[in-house]
């Protein structure tokens, strides 16, 4: 369904090494893949359950940084609606860190309205299992075009500030 890519990072510390193995790496997968899904089937509880309690969501514009609270009162009327999205995952990157309980991760997604995105953030290993400690949802620029999106942008926000 999608390219799976996992960067290796073998870090020695104290004679420890952490080292991300295919067991590891199918849970992340399971994990960032289930968020997804719960999303597509607007399914309220698994989407959030996904997220650790102290997470924090990110999405594409600049005022949405939501604690789990926040996103799950964004959230909540759109799927209890039965409205939910999908982001279906074309590449996924997971990076371990010297810290065994932490992951990073950054994924190209597709969505019938936004195009290509990409997802990123961190993953923590919690004694509920791995979840999402931050998700950050963003709509990658070519740079051919970033000038002119940028001042398009700035068009929005002077044309929108209030006096």
């Amino acid at each position: 369904m999608y390219k799976i890519i996992l960067s290796f990072l073998f870090v020695s510390l104290f004679s420890n090494t952490v080292v991300a193995t295919k067991t590891m790496t199918s849970e992340l997968d399971d994990v960032l893949d289930s968020f997804h899904q719960a999303a597509s089937e607007a399914n309220f509880d698994k989407y959030m359950n996904l997220l650790a309690q102290d997470a924090i969501y990110l999405g594409t514009d600049s005022g949405e940084r939501w604690n789990k609270k926040e996103f799950s009162a964004f959230v909540k009327p759109y799927f209890s609606q039965g409205k939910g999205w999908l982001y279906l995952p074309i590449e996924r990157h997971i990076t371990p860190t010297q810290a065994s309980n932490i992951v990073f991760f950054d994924e190209l997604l597709e969505n019938k309205n936004y195009g290509r995105c990409r997802g990123s953030g961190l993953l923590i290993n919690t004694p509920q299992g791995w979840k999402i400690l931050q998700y950050n949802l963003s709509i990658p620029l070519p740079n051919a075009i970033a000038r002119e999106v940028v001042e398009s942008i700035k068009g929005y926000r002077s044309a929108n500030i209030k006096q």
